[in-house]
């Protein structure tokens, strides 16, 4: 499978592009800006996008899904208890002291449990909250690889002092959901280097009483 990963806008969100070789289709996951750069590789391994996939609504993982939306004519796929967090996309701007990106309707509620295929892989949508309400994870195991979005980071964990944060959420996701993965499982975390399961486990500060 085609993966490449872009650091785009100004807080380097990383965004997933995912493509299947057969079909050339793909999935992109927190399109948060420098949405041209996307397209560039999108068209450099000739890939249609079926799914637009947002891990949570904090604008640099969001803030380019409409136009991307409207490049690809791609579905919106988001946790519906983020939705609040999004209809705030203003206030997000002007925190960040940015203009406010044009806000592209959800076209589909991305649940606990839900699945997209690509190719012969699959997207199992992970519900994690504690970063925000609708925070999720992408568990893809033809792969080994997580896609965290800011739920878990090389060395650390989401903020929780952000609207929709809680702290001992974010643990218990982490817990619950994360380290019953397999531990050379590679993750991807919205900001920052990869890593893995079982280095987390092991190493992170902040996961040393789970």
């Amino acid at each position: 499978m085609i993966h490449e990963i872009l650091p785009v806008g100004v807080l380097q969100c990383n965004c997933s592009i995912f493509g299947d070789e057969q079909s050339r289709e793909a999935i992109v996951v927190d399109p948060g800006d420098n949405i041209d750069e996307i397209e560039g590789v999108l068209r450099k391994h000739g890939l249609k996008v079926t799914a637009i996939v947002i891990t949570h609504a904090h604008i640099d993982h969001i803030g380019g899904a409409a136009k991307l939306k409207a490049l690809t004519q791609a579905p919106v796929y988001m946790n519906v208890k983020d939705q609040e967090l999004y209809d705030h996309l203003e206030w997000q701007a002007q925190w960040l002291g940015m203009e406010t990106p044009e806000q592209a309707a959800i076209d589909t509620p991305a649940r606990d449990g839900d699945t997209l295929a690509l190719g012969a892989a699959t997207f199992h949508v992970l519900h994690t909250p504690g970063h925000t309400q609708g925070s999720l994870c992408l568990w893809i195991p033809e792969e080994n690889k997580l896609v965290a979005g800011d739920t878990l980071f090389a060395g650390s964990i989401g903020r929780t002092d952000l609207p929709g944060g809680n702290h001992k959420q974010i643990l218990g996701s982490i817990k619950d959901k994360l380290f019953p993965l397999p531990d050379d499982a590679l993750v991807i975390p919205g900001h920052g280097p990869n890593t893995t399961v079982g280095h987390e486990k092991e190493h992170n500060y902040f996961l040393q009483d789970l």
